[in-house]
């Protein structure tokens, strides 16, 4: 097998320095600078090393069909021979390099889980810690692992080497990269927090009037307002995850003078002839609102290692003029880098491959939050992907071999090839109107052939299929309710119908908005019917309602039988019950034993109170109820015997009074006059914990707050005598308040 010509594709490139560094066997960290060359040069370096095919992944479609095609330039070979790459539905065959979408790599892996033929995988840009990114990392230091003949590598802009490179017991190798002096400015708008339109025009004339020697490239945070500034800049190019290979090729071989790109230009890609970037500092990113247990697209500020790195991209061929459209102090407050997608997005589809992969123990650069894990796994068992005990099912590997979310999947597993137009819209991100969307043919029929046969099936039927929880029931305008209890808006782009179900809900400052959605009908086969009760001025009040998820339809009310009232009742907390003060000082002594003592001296609040139940359903109302004795059947036999002794509810002091002892604070303190502690040496005890005494003076005001009455004696009480004496003459105040002898005095003159 010939191998790759190193200096005719090198020429020119800061990382050809490095190339002669790269060992001879991995697993190996290549630290480098944006537009050092890292993704053009060091693949085929790697392939000069090993036997088979060597595996790049780019973490976008735009950035693996301009890396592929750029190196085939370079080593003068036609893509599709010695050069291939693969994304979802398009494929051209690479004898010794192919880029792949991290997407691809995962399906090939569960295949295929030996990689058969290939002698090398590098993967790229695992600085952005996409989550597709992260995963396959961590099943190929799993593969490498079984198999010592496959050259692992990771390449990485901006995340710390030495720690990436521990976690893969990987050698660094790093290069430099030579950034030319930058002139930044700041040009804050006060619609940058809102992303108004306004704001987008202003991003729009800061790219304006450039020098044509001096070519813009402009950062937005997405493709719609990648078409919004677009549409103010005749002459410039759109570069964004969406794009055609022709169109990804006018801003990257044309002569536009302003491009217009997302995220995907900062590191994935480079636009040739950059010597200006006008930033509109802000990043769109996944954010999962564990309240309303749903994920959406958030705009957000960029972290500050994506602003440099953009500004970086102005200084690559001499001094660069960086446009910052925002102010040195929001510049100061980003985040310094961005956060793993693992912790913030959605991971259904995740846990799928996961789970079809089968490891228990997965080397994960970072932990999935357990909260966002559990959701992913409860999407996964109500779809049939997994079991109960989250074991893949035999439904869930023919989702997992589906290059797709397993929920979009599953809308085209049930609905067959009459759901593949809406089924591609989604897969290529369309927002608006799904049932006027229309995807690339090939990719319809890409996914027709997936599956069976049948006829066009709306495109509302598909979404609310794949998304049920979002199918939403207009409130009035564009205004919705989704099933899942979330408010949500209409996209201005979306005409408004009494049904829809949603496929894009982003979460912004202002609420959340539905930005993709098609119009349905009332989904009959979801209407459930259930009595609900509740407690009403203390008493049961039932109504019969008719819903879809939080949607209420009908509500009705309804008289219940005790037998259906105290079924109804059943999730009624122990913190609707009302105590009386007796039965709050009960529990707050119970509290103090279970905390103390643990078993068996339960949590009331967890505590059967059926009896109290069944007396509201059969028409008590709460004020009625006996909580104490309530609380008092809570007690453990023969333990509760011992209750005044563990927990008295009185304390017995010299001057032969017996004041209360309050439990509520969780420690036991007593409040009383000084003079009736008279002759007691220390603070005693309750369950091994100090009593706290608040001593009174006379009048009732509080002198001192202690829980070492031997210490007080010894030290503060002598100020307090000299004070307090002259201000209660007739009252004792003697030298030695702890011996027997005062408190005799003390009884003679009280």
């Amino acid at each position: 097998m010939s191998h790759f010509d190193l200096a005719a594709i090198g020429a020119g490139l800061p990382v050809a320095g490095m190339v002669d560094s790269l060992p001879a066997c991995g697993p190996v960290v290549v630290e480098a600078p944006p537009g050092t060359g890292k993704t053009t040069l060091v693949p085929p370096a790697i392939s000069n090393l090993v036997d088979g095919t060597t595996l790049v992944t780019a973490p976008r479609r735009v950035a693996v069909r301009a890396a592929a095609r750029r190196l085939s330039l370079l080593d003068a070979s036609p893509l599709g021979t010695r050069i291939g790459y693969s994304i979802r539905g398009e494929h051209k065959d690479g004898s010794l390099v192919e880029f792949v979408t991290p997407g691809v790599l995962l399906n090939r892996l569960l295949k295929d889980p030996e990689l058969t033929g290939v002698g090398a995988v590098v993967i790229d840009e695992v600085h952005e810690r996409q989550l597709d990114t992260d995963v396959v990392l961590a099943m190929l230091m799993e593969v490498a692992y079984l198999r010592d003949d496959l050259y692992l590598a990771a390449m990485s802009a901006t995340l710390d080497a030495q720690a990436l490179a521990d976690h893969m017991g990987a050698q660094v190798v790093s290069t430099e990269s030579v950034i030319h002096p930058l002139d930044v400015s700041y040009h804050p708008h006060p619609g940058r927090a809102e992303g108004t339109r306004e704001f987008y025009e202003h991003v729009a004339d800061l790219a304006a009037g450039a020098p044509a020697s001096e070519r813009t490239l402009v950062f937005v945070p997405g493709v719609r307002e990648v078409e919004l500034v677009c549409s103010h800049l005749p002459d410039a190019a759109p570069l964004h995850g969406r794009l055609t290979s022709r169109e990804q090729d006018v801003a990257l071989d044309g002569d536009a003078p302003v491009v217009v790109a997302t995220s995907i230009a900062e590191s994935s890609i480079t636009v040739p002839g950059v010597r200006r970037v006008v930033d509109a500092g802000l990043s769109r990113v996944p954010r999962r609102d564990a309240s309303r247990a749903m994920t959406g697209l958030v705009t957000v500020s960029a972290a500050t290692t994506s602003a440099d790195q953009r500004a970086g991209r102005a200084g690559r061929l001499g001094p660069g003029t960086v446009l910052r459209a925002y102010s040195q102090s929001d510049y100061q407050h980003f985040a310094a880098d961005i956060a793993p997608e693992i912790t913030t997005a959605d991971l259904t589809s995740a846990a799928l491959t996961m789970a079809a992969w089968g490891s228990p123990d997965l080397p994960l650069l970072t932990p999935p939050p357990a909260a966002a894990l559990d959701a992913a796994h409860a999407t996964l068992r109500a779809l049939g992907a997994l079991d109960a005990d989250n074991t893949i099912t035999t439904h869930g590997r023919r989702l997992a071999a589906m290059p797709m979310d397993p929920r979009l999947g599953t809308a085209l597993l049930r609905h067959g090839s009459g759901a593949a137009a809406t089924v591609a819209a989604l897969t290529e991100g369309l927002s608006g109107d799904l049932s006027r969307a229309r995807a690339p043919k090939r990719v319809v029929d890409r996914l027709a052939r997936l599956v069976d046969s049948s006829a066009p099936v709306p495109a509302g039927d598909v979404v609310a299929t794949a998304f049920p929880e979002w199918v939403a029931k207009q409130q009035g305008g564009r205004e919705y309710l989704l099933a899942n209890g979330t408010r949500a808006t209409l996209d201005s782009s979306i005409t408004p119908t009494e049904w829809i179900a949603a496929a894009e809900v982003q979460l912004t400052r202002g609420g959340a908005i539905i930005r993709s959605a098609a119009p349905t009908e009332l989904p009959t086969d979801r209407i459930e019917e259930r009595t609900r009760a509740s407690l009403v001025d203390g008493k049961v009040r039932a109504r019969r309602t008719t819903t879809i998820g939080a949607i209420e339809l009908t509500s009705t009310p309804v008289t219940l039988t005790p037998e259906d009232a105290a079924e109804a009742l059943a999730g009624i907390t122990f913190d609707q019950f009302p105590l009386t003060e007796k039965a709050q000082a009960l529990k707050h002594r119970l509290d103090f034993l279970h905390a103390q003592h643990g078993d068996p001296w339960p949590d009331v609040t967890q505590g059967d109170y059926t009896p109290e139940i069944q007396q509201l359903a059969r028409g008590a109302t709460l004020k009625n109820l006996d909580m104490h004795a309530a609380l008092m059947r809570q007690l453990p036999w023969p333990e509760a015997t011992r209750m005044d002794e563990l927990a008295p509810e009185r304390l017995a002091v010299p001057s032969g009074s017996h004041p209360r002892i309050d439990y509520s604070t969780g420690r036991p303190i007593v409040r009383v006059k000084l003079q009736e502690c008279f002759g007691l040496v220390g603070s005693p005890s309750i369950s091994n914990m100090p009593v706290l005494f608040h001593l009174l003076s006379p009048a009732g005001r509080e002198l001192a707050v202690t829980d070492d009455l031997e210490s007080f004696w010894n030290g503060p009480y002598q100020d307090v005598r000299k004070e307090m004496r002259g201000r209660y003459p007739k009252h004792p105040w003697p030298e030695d308040p702890w011996t027997a002898q005062a408190t005799a005095r003390t009884k003679n003159r009280m």
